[in-house]
């Protein structure tokens, strides 16, 4: 059983080394450790290495996006939903590839597919509410919204970010007042 101080050390480091990578994809393990407010060894001890810490930060903050689809269900429309979602979806993926060089191929694969079941079942989620409301398409796949996100991501930010209007189109497509 972890001690509970144990625990909130793992959770201010994970919470600074979001908040640093986010600021800087450079940020040193030193840097993460005192914005914590930890020593060194105690960092080390949670986080081995660099890319540990890189990987459980992208995987707690796929743990976030999964965790808040119910609460995005109650408080907008299936549709409203999703499209929040996809943007912090879309943002995640920005901030993990923008953490490339911090990352290994393996990583990036094994995160990739540690990840995708939970995001798929929560897009499954999004769409099964969105086709109950009469608002998506019956055909529409979940596996085909992932996909897409793939260029969300990668859509230019200068002058301004083109993931929105992209996905306003996707949206648009799987609208079932359009069939």
């Amino acid at each position: 059983m972890v001690r509970s101080d144990a625990r909130e050390n793992r959770a201010r480091i994970l919470d600074a080394a979001r908040a640093a990578f986010a600021e800087d994809d450079r940020t040193s393990m030193n840097q993460v450790a005192q914005r914590a407010g930890v020593g060194p060894g105690t960092l080390y001890r949670n986080f081995p290495t660099r890319e540990a810490l890189v990987l459980a930060v992208y995987e707690h903050e796929v743990e976030l996006l999964v965790d808040s689809v119910s609460g995005l269900l109650e408080e907008e429309s299936p549709v409203d939903a999703l499209r929040t979602w996809t943007l912090d979806l879309v943002e995640a993926m920005r901030r993990k590839h923008g953490l490339g060089d911090a990352l290994t191929p393996d990583a990036h694969r094994s995160i990739t597919e540690q990840t995708y079941a939970p995001v798929l079942r929560v897009i499954t989620e999004l769409f099964d509410a969105g086709k109950r409301a009469g608002a998506l398409r019956a055909d529409a796949e979940p596996r085909d919204l992932l996909q897409l996100t793939a260029a969300l991501w990668r859509a230019p930010v200068e002058p301004e970010d083109r993931a929105p209007h992209m996905l306003e189109v996707i949206l648009d497509g799987l609208s079932a007042r359009r069939r």
